[in-house]
């Protein structure tokens, strides 16, 4: 009989084996929080000390049988696909993505009026800043990759995913990362570099739950039955590796000691600076690029129910983009003390990435080859291609503001802010919200999503607020650029720095509002998603209008 047919099963020495481990977890998160004479790592001790608890009772009931079987559902593959952590992380997507745009627009409004920081440490805007780029970056998109990566490399490799205790520690261990970092920052536990705010143990445990995520995932594609390796797995795979060696390298630091928060990075000075923008420009390109390019490459065209437009394309896109991006972060330090070759460096660098980026959109787009119809009924499809035009705009755009030129004019100013968040807001938020309506009905065996109507005021609304965002943001980098540099006849600096604050004023609100109507995008969906989870259906007016009659 075939392999498949058996129901997939754990040993209790693998139980008592991850028992033990999160034991013994416990016990030394319980000796730390008494040693330690840091308040907020005694809050995080504790948390821990919670956490694997929790996952002690977890792994002790998960639903297997007296022979080890567990609990699930054959696929019309006859696979027994572990979808289960897949509809978790379809969850915790929505969740995080509703709590990181929120935090967002209110640092956009403590920006317009600073009376809403409070005068409180834990409300300021120092600390709800990092909060919301780690919501949105890695609580909200790392989740989504997570879950997107577990779907795809099942059904491209027709295989379930590997192990059955690991998955489940990777998605909850992910989890504990996000609740350890975002209580940090409102705690003030935080070491001030870009996108890597964690502290030196939070980092640690990360370390841990990725080699896993890499484990699983490898392990999936080892036992596949597909003799191809589908390009979805190729980007999810550069993804996770790139962004374990970046996470590895960049944070290498000496903690004061074993019981306290506080560490040293083995990195300074110009050193420290170009290693920060290494890991956080290809944090960009690995963790926001390659990872939402590999839910592109598999959900679009299943979407569109069409081939991939190129494959050879797609080949070509996915290795020249994983050479040149890795170079490109000291466009990050120009007229800096980093020596003028590596500044040109990272520039060139820049500049070439607009080849594969731009070949990545044109084979997407040109998926939709004998599909374009479907643009006009389905709205989810025209979400994934609003989602590639911002990913060409954006991927124009940083190149054009990597030359030394027009850097002199944009850097430090609102402009590299409308140029992130057009990528994020456009690019990775719609890729990922479209993959979130193909997924629902999928996993809960449903017709449809409740109602197509909604995904469209969720398109428009929040393209509104998109647009109101950037334009708001470019203009006022412009402007705050020019009167930088804009001198008087006697060659003094003819604006204050004080007078280009006062200026952006009206922007920062107009920022806001976009960022409220982005926000409103994703309730509306959050919504959406949960009607159809309960299986209802918005009925058409005509459709209510006959029922009224009969």
């Amino acid at each position: 009989m075939n392999d498949q047919d058996y129901l997939p099963r754990v040993s209790g020495f693998s139980k008592s084996l991850v028992i033990m481990a999160l034991g013994l977890g416990a016990v030394l998160m319980l000796i730390v929080a008494g040693q330690t004479s840091t308040p907020a790592m005694q809050v995080h001790a504790l948390i821990m000390i919670v956490a694997f608890l929790i996952g002690i009772m977890f792994t002790a009931n998960m639903g297997f049988d007296s022979d080890g079987k567990i609990d699930a559902e054959k696929s019309a593959a006859g696979i027994y696909y572990n979808d289960k952590i897949v509809k978790v992380g379809v969850i915790a997507s929505v969740f995080w993505g509703v709590v990181g745009f929120l935090v967002g627009d209110v640092i956009a409004w403590q920006l317009s009026f600073p009376d809403l920081n409070f005068d409180l440490p834990w409300t300021n805007f120092g600390r709800l800043r990092p909060l919301h780029t780690s919501a949105v970056i890695f609580a909200f998109g790392g989740t989504v990759l997570l879950t997107t990566s577990f779907y795809a490399v099942q059904r491209t490799c027709k295989a379930r995913l590997f192990g059955e205790i690991a998955p489940w520690f990777v998605f909850w261990g992910y989890q504990l990362f996000i609740v350890l970092a975002a209580s940090g920052y409102v705690l003030g536990i935080t070491q001030s570099k870009e996108y890597a705010e964690p502290e030196w143990y939070v980092d640690l445990w990360l370390t841990i739950v990725w080699v896993v995520y890499l484990i699983v995932f490898l392990g999936t594609l080892w036992r596949r039955k597909e003799p191809h390796i589908y390009v979805a797995n190729w980007f999810f795979l550069a993804f996770i590796v790139t962004v374990a060696m970046l996470h590895v390298i960049h944070n290498i630091s000496i903690p004061v000691a074993l019981v306290e928060s506080r560490s040293y990075s083995i990195f300074a000075g110009v050193q420290g600076a170009l290693i920060q923008w290494w890991y956080a420009h290809n944090a960009v390109g690995f963790f926001l690029t390659a990872g939402f390019l590999a839910i592109m490459y598999y959900f679009m065209p299943k979407r569109a129910e069409r081939p991939v437009y190129s494959y050879r394309l797609s080949i070509v896109h996915f290795w020249s983009l994983i050479f040149l991006y890795i170079w490109a972060g000291p466009h990050h330090l120009h007229y800096t003390a980093l020596p003028d070759w590596a500044q040109n460096l990272g520039m060139t660098f820049s500049i070439m990435l607009w080849m594969p980026s731009w070949g990545g959109m044109i084979n997407g787009l040109m998926t939709l080859s004998g599909a374009w119809d479907k643009l006009r009924t389905d709205p989810v499809l025209r979400m994934m291609v609003w989602s590639l035009a911002f990913y060409g705009m954006s991927t124009f755009e940083g190149p054009l503001m990597s030359i030394k030129a027009v850097n002199g004019l944009s850097h430090y100013t609102d402009w590299t802010i409308g140029h992130v968040h057009s990528g994020a807001l456009g690019w990775v938020g719609y890729i990922s919200f479209a993959a979130l309506y193909c997924l629902v009905p999928w996993l809960w065996k449903k017709k449809s999503l409740y109602s197509l109507k909604l995904v469209n005021w969720h398109l428009w609304i929040s393209t509104a607020g998109i647009v109101l965002y950037i334009f708001s943001m470019w203009v006022a980098g412009v402007v705050k650029g020019l009167m930088w540099r804009a001198y008087d006849s006697l060659g003094f600096l003819e604006y204050s720095f004080v007078e280009s604050v006062v200026v952006m004023h009206w922007p920062y609100i107009i920022r806001a509002v976009g960022g409220l109507l982005y926000l409103a995008g994703a309730l509306i969906m959050a919504y959406n998603l949960w009607k159809t989870v309960h299986g209802e259906t918005e009925q058409e007016p005509q459709a209510l209008a006959d029922k009224a009659v009969a």
